[in-house]
C-alpha cells in the first residue's frame, strides 16, 4: 500500500494542500492559494491541481508511492461518484460539478471527496484528540457548528455523507433562525457569530462590561476571543455570554451521548480555544441532563491536530477508500 497521499482542504477563501504520511499522520509540503471561488469551478479546480502538482514537484518523492488525493468539501456531495451537489458558502453553490474525475483528469492520481468537518473528525480519530476510542463525537466550532461521528471505529456517514451534522442539532424548539433554514440550531447560540453578537449587543445597549472598553469601542474589533479574555478576567457579563453558549453546546452534546454513547468528545475550532470557560458549563450541563447513559465516563477533550486536521483527515481518508 501506498506510504504517502495528499490531502486538499477546500475553504472559501483558501485552497490548503498538504504531503501526508499514511503511518503517522505527519504533514509535509503544506502549500497553500487564493481559492477566487467568484471565478467558477473549472477556475478553482485548475488551482486545486496545481497546488497538487507543486506538492508533487518540490517533494522528493517518488510520484508512484503517492496513493492519491483527498478533498475536503465544504458542502453536500455525492461520495461514490466524486459530485458536488451543495457547496451554500460559494458563489454558484456548485451543483453537479465532476470535482473528483476532474482533478484525477488533471493530476493522474485518484481523488477520493469528504465533507471538511468529517475529514477533521477522521483525522482527530486516526492521529489526534479521539486516537485509540472506538466511538467519538467532534465538534467544530468557529464561523459555524460542524461535527462528525465513529462508532464502533466507523466513520459514519448516512445518506451521501450526511451525517453527523452536530450543529445542526435542535436545543430550542422556538429558537432563533439558523442559515440553514431550521429554527433554534446550537449553531446559532455557540458558534463564533453568536458569542460576538451577544458582546456587540451587550456595548450597544450600554450594559456594565469590560468588553467595549478592550475593543477601545470599536465593535469591529470585539471576538469570541476578547470575550473570553474580558471573562477570564472576571467580567461578568463576558462570563454569562459563554455560559450561555456552554448550556446550548452541553445540550447538543447530551443529545449526542444519549443517541450513540461516544467515550470521547473532541472540541475543535477557534471558540474551543476557550477550553474550561466553556467546558465546565458543557460538563455541569450533561450532568445534569444524561440520566440514561454513564457520563461519568465521558471525556471531554480538546483537538490536537490544529489546522492540520482536515489535511491529515481527508488524505487519510483517500487511503482507506484505497483499501
Amino acid at each position: 500500500m501506498n506510504t504517502y497521499y495528499i490531502g486538499l482542504d477546500f475553504g472559501g477563501t483558501n485552497l490548503k494542500a498538504g504531503l501526508v504520511c499514511r503511518e503517522d499522520g505527519k504533514v509535509s509540503q503544506i502549500t497553500s492559494t487564493p481559492t477566487m471561488p467568484h471565478e467558477g469551478p473549472m477556475s478553482v479546480m485548475q488551482r486545486m491541481a496545481e497546488l497538487v502538482n507543486s506538492i508533487l514537484v518540490n517533494s522528493s518523492i517518488p510520484k508512484n508511492t503517492i496513493g492519491g488525493i483527498g478533498i475536503g468539501v465544504p458542502g453536500v456531495m455525492d461520495l461514490d461518484q466524486g459530485i458536488t451537489r451543495f457547496l451554500p458558502n460559494l458563489p454558484g453553490n456548485w451543483p453537479d460539478v465532476p470535482l473528483a474525475a476532474t482533478i484525477q483528469d488533471m493530476t493522474g492520481l485518484p481523488v477520493h471527496l469528504l465533507n471538511d468537518v468529517r475529514a477533521i473528525t477522521f483525522g482527530e480519530w486516526k492521529f489526534g484528540a479521539g486516537q485509540g476510542a472506538s466511538n467519538m463525537a467532534c465538534f467544530a466550532i468557529g464561523t459555524g457548528i460542524g461535527g462528525g461521528l465513529v462508532v464502533n471505529d466507523q466513520l459514519i456517514l448516512g445518506i451521501g455523507g450526511t451525517a453527523g451534522e452536530l450543529g445542526h442539532i435542535t436545543v430550542d424548539l422556538n429558537g432563533q433562525l439558523c442559515g440553514c433554514g431550521n429554527h433554534g440550531c446550537v449553531e446559532t447560540y455557540a458558534s463564533g457569530p453568536a458569542i460576538t453578537a451577544a458582546g456587540i449587543k451587550a456595548v450597544t445597549q450600554g450594559l456594565t462590561t469590560s468588553i467595549g472598553r478592550m475593543a477601545n469601542y470599536d465593535l469591529n474589533k470585539i471576538t469570541p476571543e476578547l470575550i473570553a479574555q474580558a471573562a477570564q478576567e472576571g467580567d461578568p457579563l463576558a462570563q454569562d455570554i459563554y455560559h450561555q453558549a456552554g448550556v446550548a453546546l452541553g445540550v447538543a452534546v447530551a443529545n449526542v451521548l444519549v443517541t450513540v454513547g461516544p467515550k470521547r468528545v473532541v472540541f475543535g475550532g477557534g471558540v474551543a480555544r476557550a477550553g474550561e470557560l466553556l467546558f465546565n458549563t458543557v460538563r455541569q450541563t450533561i450532568d445534569t441532563r444524561v440520566k440514561m447513559m454513564p457520563v461519568e465516563q465521558v471525556e471531554l477533550v480538546q483537538a490536537k491536530l490544529g489546522n492540520n486536521a482536515g489535511i491529515i483527515g481527508v488524505a487519510m481518508w483517500a487511503s482507506y477508500r484505497n483499501g
